[in-house]
């Protein structure tokens, strides 16, 4: 097992499940999102054009995204295989990363829609330190209020369920041609994400069984 790339749509849970297998596997967990984070913080060259674009809410264009992962993926720590988490987005970027390194697995994590919608709607987020709760999977000791500074939780405009559902269509419409392209290559695993973090357990045996799938293979 070498590369495995992590497709699902929001709320789906999918950084979590790349936490988990980074850590089982001892390989690391490339996230675009951390990248352009990272590039931003440090004011890189590819950073300050991740910038403009992210602050004029327009999409980072495939050529700039494709340049920063790659330029990740050629450190030392990925030469053994990586998890990527949020890339690639495009079939532009997929066709990228084959170029660079042969895709093994693909891992598409799939839940319902009224699952999504309860996880993302139930969240709260504290306006003074960013720690998250969920109404039912982690609520707050003091309703409304944070545990760890006190600060005031709120709902983010983009988890209230009508939102939720229009980012769901926007996601599966865009990433629909990127599924068929892995499943027609044979690389993509449907993998059961409906279970709440108490199973968690029950999806990553599915990962477990793909990824050793491929290694038989």
């Amino acid at each position: 097992m070498n590369v495995v790339v992590l497709l699902g749509s929001p709320g789906v849970g999918k950084g979590t499940y790349a936490d988990i297998l980074s850590k089982k596997y001892d390989l690391p967990k490339i996230s675009s999102g951390n990248l352009f984070h990272k590039a931003i913080m440090h004011q890189t060259e590819l950073g300050k054009e991740v910038k403009r674009y992210v602050s004029s809410g327009e999409l980072v264009p495939d050529e700039i995204v494709i340049k920063l992962v790659i330029e990740r993926l050629e450190n030392d720590d990925c030469n053994d295989g990586f998890f990527l988490d949020g890339f690639p987005r495009t079939l532009n970027q997929a066709e990228a990363l084959d170029r660079f390194r042969k895709t093994d697995m693909v891992l598409n994590f799939v839940a319902s829609e009224d699952e999504i919608i309860s996880r993302l709607s139930g969240r709260r987020t504290c306006k003074k330190c960013g720690a998250i709760f969920h109404v039912k999977n982690k609520p707050p000791k003091t309703e409304g209020m944070c545990d760890y500074c006190g600060g005031e939780l709120y709902q983010r405009t983009d988890e209230t369920p009508e939102t939720i559902k229009n980012r769901l269509r926007v996601y599966h419409g865009k990433t629909k041609p990127l599924i068929d392209y892995y499943r027609k290559k044979g690389l993509l695993a449907d993998i059961d994400a409906n279970y709440g973090y108490p199973e968690i357990d029950k999806v990553i045996s599915q990962c477990d069984k793909a990824l050793l799938d491929i290694r038989d293979s």
